[in-house]
């Protein structure tokens, strides 16, 4: 009985911040309308970001692996990587990069940023970890599930089944959504670099 009401409550936590994304939806909706908020676009679409990842990768992936049943076939199959991605960059990595640029505007709100390459480091990411899961991740997860449970777990984690054509050629898909990936942190670099450019001709101190 403990076991199933710590797992509601566990359950529970993806809410609040699911939450938190829709608001963060509604307010980038009425920056259109708010000149001040129109700065910080893309720290607002950041945290739209966050809840939309715990959406999909605490809540949709987390609650396929976490409940005891499930967990017995998939703990430490692809399904376990899914949910880690999903829910580690893409909550906490979007996270930390919205309040990254919530202090970098903060310091200098009259700086003007280069739009391009944070829209193109934004996308970049974000798509190139749906492709990582969509094409790669999630697919083998399934696939390996459905060998644990009909054959055994032992199976599900061997040469014999890991190495076929069909599970080779999913792993190797992956490398589409970690080259979109790759580039959208370069871009961010590049971003970056901008604003050190930026601050250097102004004589000012870089935040």
């Amino acid at each position: 009985s403990v076991i199933a009401v710590g797992s509601v409550f566990s359950a529970l936590e993806v809410v609040p911040l699911t939450l938190i994304g829709l608001e963060a939806l509604q307010t980038w909706r009425k920056a259109k309308n708010v000149a001040w908020l129109g700065a910080y676009k893309w720290v607002i679409l950041s945290f739209v970001a966050v809840g939309f990842w715990n959406t999909v990768g605490a809540g949709l992936l987390g609650f396929a692996i976490n409940p005891p049943a499930s967990l017995y076939y998939v703990q430490g199959l692809n399904m376990t990587a899914a949910h880690g991605h999903a829910a580690l960059f893409g909550v906490y990595g979007m996270l930390g990069i919205g309040l990254m640029l919530f202090c970098l505007r903060a310091a200098a709100p009259d700086r003007q940023w280069d739009e391009r390459l944070l829209a193109g480091s934004f996308w970049l990411m974000n798509v190139g970890l749906m492709a990582m899961l969509l094409l790669s991740l999630l697919p083998v997860g399934l696939l390996q599930t459905k060998a644990s449970v009909e054959v055994g777990y032992w199976f599900a984690r061997s040469p014999e089944f890991l190495q076929t054509p069909t599970m080779a050629s999913l792993r190797w898909l992956r490398i589409v959504g970690d080259t979109l990936f790759g580039l959208g942190a370069l871009a961010f670099v590049a971003f970056g670099a901008t604003l050190l450019r930026s601050s250097d001709r102004t004589g000012t101190a870089a935040p």
